[in-house]
């Protein structure tokens, strides 16, 4: 998920410039239109698209491992925060050992049926 970030704000500070000369080059009713295009194909698409790669290759790890149902799981970057590394299918970074089941927001002494 970083590296999506990262490369966003590359191209965003590579387009920053162009854009500028652009202005002097370009009349200024289509500027608008050029740079509103320029933003969306060279940062915003590209994002999304690299976005929907990143859920499709994660999609396992985050519905069907044993990782996704603990509590120091993170789903946004795919991380174990406790060990601070990413899991794959294959390896889990506590080994199960220190496994701790999420806490839902719903799951407190109040609600519970006696």
């Amino acid at each position: 998920m970083g590296a999506i970030v990262y490369w966003a704000i590359i191209r965003t500070i590579i387009l920053i410039p162009v854009i500028w000369v652009l202005r002097s080059w370009v009349d200024y009713q289509f500027w608008w239109a050029m740079s509103f295009t320029l933003i969306y194909g060279v940062i915003i698409h590209p994002a999304v698209i690299q976005f929907k790669i990143f859920e499709e290759t994660n999609k396992d790890i985050i519905e069907s491992t044993l990782c996704s149902s603990c509590k120091y799981f993170d789903k946004t970057a795919v991380l174990c925060t406790k060990f601070d590394q990413h899991p794959t299918l294959e390896n889990l970074p506590c080994e199960g050992m220190d496994w701790e089941p999420q806490v839902s927001e719903y799951n407190d002494e109040e609600t519970e049926i006696k």
